[in-house]
C-alpha cells in the first residue's frame, strides 16, 4: 500500500506538502501542486480513510444499511444497491454496505465511529428504531422509506399510498366490484413495513370511494402459503372477480391457481401486480402491473444525503409518482362467473 511518505519522496517535496495539497489547507504553487498530484496519480496512492476521519476530514464513505431478511426481494434491493453505490462514485464516494441485522445498534456503531460520512437507511419501518439513534447522534443521513414521523429527516419513497389507490381504481374502472389483495407475509404487516402498510391503506381508502368490496389476505409467498389465501378467498367472496397482488412470490402461484380453478386471465378473474417491470413482462398473460423506478431512489438518497452532508437543508420528503402500465392480465368484468 503506497504510503504519504512515498508520495513526497516521488514528487521532491515534504510530507507536510503532500498534506497540504490533499487536504486544501494551504495555499501551494501550481507547480507544486501539479507535481504532487501527479505522484498520488502514479502510484495509485488513496488517503487512509479512518485517518481522515479522526483529523476531522470527510472520509468520503457513505454507509448503506441494507435489509436481510427473508421476506424482501432481493432483486428490487440490489437493484436500489447498486444506484446508491453509482451515484456515490460521482460525488467521489465509496459505500459501505451494512447489513440491518444489528438494528440501531449497528447504525450507533456506524455513526459514532466517523468512518463515514453519512448513512443511507433502506427498509425502513414506520416507527424504525434506527431513527432515534440517527437523531441522536446527529447523524447526516437519508432514508429510502417513509416513516411515520419524517420530521427534520431527509426521506425519498415510492408513492405507495397512491400505488394502492391507482389499483383500485383501474378495476373498479373496469366494472369489478369484489377484488381481494393478496399481500406480504403477516410479518411485513407485524413490523409496519412503510411500503406494506400504505399500499394496503391507499388501496383500502381508494376501494371505499369507489364502492368496492374487498378482502386482503397476507401470504407467505410460496405455493402452499398462495393456495391457503386463495382458497380462503374464494370461500368467503366466490364472486371476487379482480385480485391485487403486493408479493412477488406470489404472482407465479396465483397465476396457475387460477387456470387450475378454471377462471381465465382476464376474461374471468383480472390481476394487478406490484412488482417491476421485468417481472411483469415475464408472465403469460403479461401483468398489469403498478411500477417505480428503483434507480431513481438510491441516486435521490444520494443527492438528499449529499446535500446533508454540505450543509444545506434539502426538502424533507420525496415521493415518487408510481406507473400502472395496462397489459394483458386485466380485463373488463366478467357479466357471469
Amino acid at each position: 500500500m503506497v504510503t504519504l511518505a512515498e508520495v513526497a519522496r516521488h514528487a521532491g517535496v515534504s510530507s507536510s506538502t503532500v498534506s497540504y495539497v490533499i487536504s486544501g489547507k494551504r495555499t501551494i504553487s501550481g507547480a507544486t501542486r501539479q507535481r504532487v498530484e501527479q505522484a498520488i496519480s502514479e502510484l495509485g496512492y488513496h488517503p487512509n480513510a479512518g485517518a481522515r476521519a479522526l483529523a476531522g476530514k470527510r472520509s468520503h464513505i457513505i454507509a448503506l444499511v441494507v435489509p436481510l431478511r427473508t421476506d424482501v426481494y432481493v432483486p428490487i434491493m440490489m437493484e436500489i444497491a447498486i444506484s446508491v453505490t453509482m451515484a456515490a462514485r460521482q460525488y467521489g464516494y465509496d459505500v459501505l454496505l451494512i447489513t440491518n441485522d444489528e438494528g440501531p445498534e449497528g447504525v450507533r456503531r456506524v455513526a459514532a465511529s466517523g468512518l463515514a460520512d453519512g448513512v443511507i437507511l433502506m427498509d425502513v419501518e414506520l416507527e424504525d428504531e434506527r431513527i432515534p439513534v440517527l437523531r441522536a447522534l446527529n447523524t447526516h443521513a437519508a432514508l429510502i422509506g417513509l416513516p411515520e414521523d419524517s420530521t427534520g429527516l431527509s426521506c425519498v419513497d415510492h408513492d405507495f399510498f397512491a400505488a394502492g389507490a391507482s389499483c383500485a381504481d383501474h378495476l373498479a374502472d373496469l366494472g369489478h366490484r369484489d377484488v381481494a389483495f393478496i399481500g406480504y407475509g403477516s410479518a411485513v404487516y407485524q413490523r409496519h413495513a412503510g411500503y406494506a402498510e400504505r399500499t394496503l391503506a391507499g388501496f383500502r381508502d381508494r376501494a371505499a370511494t369507489r364502492g368496492l368490496r374487498i378482502l386482503h389476505r397476507p401470504c407467505e409467498g410460496t405455493y402452499e402459503s398462495t393456495a391457503g389465501a386463495f382458497s380462503r378467498i374464494l370461500a368467503d367472496r366466490p364472486a371476487t372477480t379482480g385480485f391485487v397482488v403486493q408479493n412477488e412470490g406470489a404472482i407465479g402461484p396465483l397465476m396457475s391457481l387460477l387456470r387450475t380453478a378454471g377462471r381465465i386471465v382476464p376474461e374471468d378473474a383480472s390481476v394487478v401486480a406490484l412488482c417491476p417491470e421485468p417481472l411483469a413482462e415475464q408472465y403469460s398473460p403479461r401483468l398489469t402491473a403498478v411500477t417505480g423506478p428503483a434507480q431513481e431512489l438510491g441516486r435521490r438518497a444520494v443527492d438528499l444525503l449529499m446535500q446533508r452532508i454540505d450543509g444545506k437543508e434539502p426538502q424533507e420528503v420525496t415521493l415518487l409518482t408510481p406507473v400502472l402500465t395496462v397489459r394483458e392480465s386485466s380485463g373488463p368484468a366478467p357479466l357471469h362467473l
